[in-house]
């Protein structure tokens, strides 16, 4: 097979020679080789706007990964048109895949009553990718509906599944690794110290699975104050083939977002945060924005409150649902105090100014005068008991 080199790639994808670096280094292409010094891309490899946009998933083939771990987060995992996706389940023969589809949905649509009945059904399921998925989707759709117990259970289930790794396939290892990793990352706690490197299992994945497993990279990054590499980590993942499936690339869009306001880059983040907007509301995909509602820094009070109200109003009743059971797992489980009193202005504002933003900066983001900052962020500090700005780290989302 005739390849080219990162620079000749870049220049075929129109992207910089970093990011489709970065995007082979991270599994981006899995067509990518790695000869001595540089890598290189298979000359007749798809360009994103080659790749498909069926509605409907390949059929199996034996021994493909896409066949061993076919039940693994399916809608997640799958190009469907924005506007199809209830569509696309219901094509989907019935079965246990199926019905992890409509939990799916459900749980991203901001329903997770619904997920949690679906899900809770595939808990015990012999089909591993089938029971990690109802795993996965119960215990997120348990922070949304009060049962944190039941989350508790579940995510300790999740973050102790070791299993024994040497006699399992490599998918399942893979599948056993992507659940362990989105399930502490996103909940914010320390990794499983045998946990395998997310690079480790990354090319066993099918490319939906890679997709939002780079967006947990992404998360990951952000966390640890990588903002810059956080988002080339998007940008890659988005230049290559994540940016046709739905689920995935909304979530690496939302990233961009947290990433970009955190390096006062704003036009950069109103562009993901629109891309974003675009793919979900088709198929009212808004969870994702009540979850990431706090790390967004008021690009949805900027944007989305002022253009769909209503949307706006759904997404803070589901930020206030999933971040109330986010925090009584998160809290006990690493010892620090997120700020639980706050309203959502307040939070917005407050998490803008620890992380270095100025009040003129705030206000001409939030749409608000300085008088109005200073409000917010003043009632912030005193429900927080905290007198300078600096203090205010320890209790927002890090």
């Amino acid at each position: 097979m005739e390849h080219t080199t990162v620079q000749q790639a870049a220049e075929r994808q129109q992207i910089s020679a970093g990011w489709a670096q970065e995007g082979f280094a991270q599994g981006c292409l899995s067509e990518a080789g790695k000869p001595e010094a540089s890598w290189e891309n298979p000359a007749d490899a798809a360009k994103p706007k080659e790749l498909g946009q069926e509605n409907a998933l390949p059929p199996p083939v034996s021994g493909s990964r896409e066949n061993a771990i076919r039940g693994l987060m399916p809608l997640m995992n799958t190009p469907f048109q924005p506007g199809g996706c209830v569509e696309y389940i219901r094509g989907i023969e019935d079965g246990p895949v199926k019905e992890i589809a409509w939990a799916e949905y459900y749980y991203f649509s901001g329903q997770p009553e619904k997920a949690v009945q679906i899900a809770q059904e595939f808990l015990d399921c012999e089909d591993d990718a089938v029971r990690f998925s109802a795993c996965l989707i119960f215990g997120f759709a348990c922070l949304s509906t009060g049962r944190i117990h039941q989350a508790w259970v579940i995510f300790e289930q999740i973050r102790n599944a070791a299993g024994e790794p040497e006699k399992a396939p490599a998918q399942t290892g893979a599948a056993n690794a992507f659940v362990r990793w989105a399930g502490a990352v996103l909940l914010h706690l320390p990794l499983p110290d045998e946990l395998p490197a997310l690079q480790d299992f990354l090319p066993m994945l099918p490319i939906g699975l890679r997709a939002f497993a780079l967006y947990i990279q992404a998360h990951y990054l952000y966390l640890q104050g990588d903002y810059g590499k956080s988002a080339g980590v998007v940008e890659a993942a988005l230049a290559m083939e994540a940016a046709h499936y739905p689920i995935p690339a909304i979530y690496l869009h939302l990233a961009a977002v947290m990433d970009y306001m955190s390096l006062i880059q704003t036009e950069q983040a109103r562009t993901h945060l629109l891309e974003a907007w675009a793919l979900a509301q088709p198929d009212d995909l808004i969870e994702g924005f009540g979850e990431h509602h706090g790390l967004l820094g008021g690009m949805l009070e900027s944007i989305i409150k002022v253009h769909w109200p209503m949307d706006f109003k759904r997404i803070i009743d589901i930020t206030y649902r999933f971040s109330d059971g986010w925090r009584k797992i998160h809290n006990p489980q690493t010892g620090h105090d997120v700020a639980d009193e706050l309203t959502t202005t307040e939070f917005a504002a407050a998490m803008l100014a620890a992380r270095n933003w100025t009040n003129q900066q705030i206000a001409e983001h939030m749409n608000i005068s300085v008088n109005t900052v200073k409000r917010h962020i003043s009632q912030a500090m005193k429900k927080l008991h905290v007198e300078t700005r600096k203090d205010l780290k320890q209790y927002m989302l890090q």
